[in-house]
């Protein structure tokens, strides 16, 4: 296990901002892990699970506890036959997509495009264009808060829109095993789901900024619109409809490319992008009485 002290969380985070982190820790299998949470115990520090970090913002104080990132071990796909494929949380998200496509199997390509890791996707139940990594998940295996390996059926995980059981528990996701349908089980070829695929990466690099630092969409959708737009949940679409595009704080700027999406424009602080979404929330809460949830993680003190 490598333990630094005081890293910047700027490095870690799709934003690329964020004070240091008071411990950082990279553990390499399970033995690392129960350490590390020996370290948090015996320092009397919270601890935080880090993936990709593209999800995240990390205030500028930064956090005073442990972050731990997975790796080694945690990394790996196996393979058990017939669809069925056991992956370590800290496995991309968009390799686990594409090496699982290769081999015939549907159900999650539509995916790849999605930064984060497989163990951040899990507590999320992160999904695009349709689909959602909870449909085929069979099992999650987690590290609970008392060393103990436990193990959730998809059921037990409670999967719904962005949300699973794992926000509510203290546990750490180790793994998770999916049965994925074949592509011809779906009357479809691997070609049919690699041209699906290119047509869901052109449709993101069309509507997203992806040349700029972001965590993806800021706001979640909507259960329902506002009173004359019942059915339009989008909260990009409220957004831009409150003149917000382009609307900046400091170096924290609501896109011109997907008014859903806040980005450092350059120089943001975490305070400024803060900031920005909760001005974003006002504005569209008084012209359209809808308040905006954040999708985004806020970590240490703002």
């Amino acid at each position: 296990m490598q333990i630094l002290e005081n890293e910047p969380m700027s490095k870690h985070t799709s934003f690329k901002v964020g004070g240091p982190a008071r411990y950082f820790a990279k553990v390499d299998s399970q033995d690392d892990l129960k350490e590390a949470f020996g370290l948090t115990r015996e320092k009397g520090l919270p601890y935080f699970v880090l993936g990709n970090g593209t999800n995240l913002l990390v205030s500028d104080k930064g956090f005073n506890g442990v972050i731990i990132t997975l790796a080694g071990e945690f990394s790996s796909i196996e393979d058990l036959g017939s669809g069925t494929f056991k992956v370590g949380a800290a496995v991309p998200l968009g390799r686990f997509a594409r090496s699982v496509l290769k081999q015939g199997f549907a159900g999650i390509h539509k995916l790849a495009g999605i930064p984060g890791t497989l163990g951040g996707a899990i507590y999320m139940n992160a999904g695009a264009y349709g689909q959602e990594i909870g449909t085929y998940c069979t099992v999650v295996t987690v590290l609970d808060s008392d060393g103990n390996i436990r193990e959730y059926s998809n059921a037990d995980c409670a999967f719904g829109y962005r949300k699973s059981f794992f926000q509510q528990i203290n546990a750490t996701i180790l793994s998770a095993t999916f049965q994925l349908p074949t592509a011809a089980s779906l009357d479809k070829t691997v070609v049919d789901l690699e041209a699906e695929l290119a047509e869901c990466m052109a449709k993101r690099k069309a509507t997203q900024p992806l040349n700029m630092p972001n965590a993806g969409s800021t706001f979640k959708r909507l259960s329902a619109g506002a009173a004359d737009t019942p059915t339009q949940i989008a909260p990009g679409y409220y957004i831009e409809q409150a003149r917000l595009k382009g609307y900046r704080i400091g170096g924290a700027e609501v896109s011109t490319v997907h008014a859903n999406f806040i980005v450092n424009a350059g120089g943001a602080t975490a305070s400024d992008i803060k900031q920005l979404s909760e001005f974003v929330q006002q504005k569209v809460a008084e012209k359209f009485g809808i308040k905006l949830h954040r999708e985004i993680i806020l970590l240490g003190e703002f």
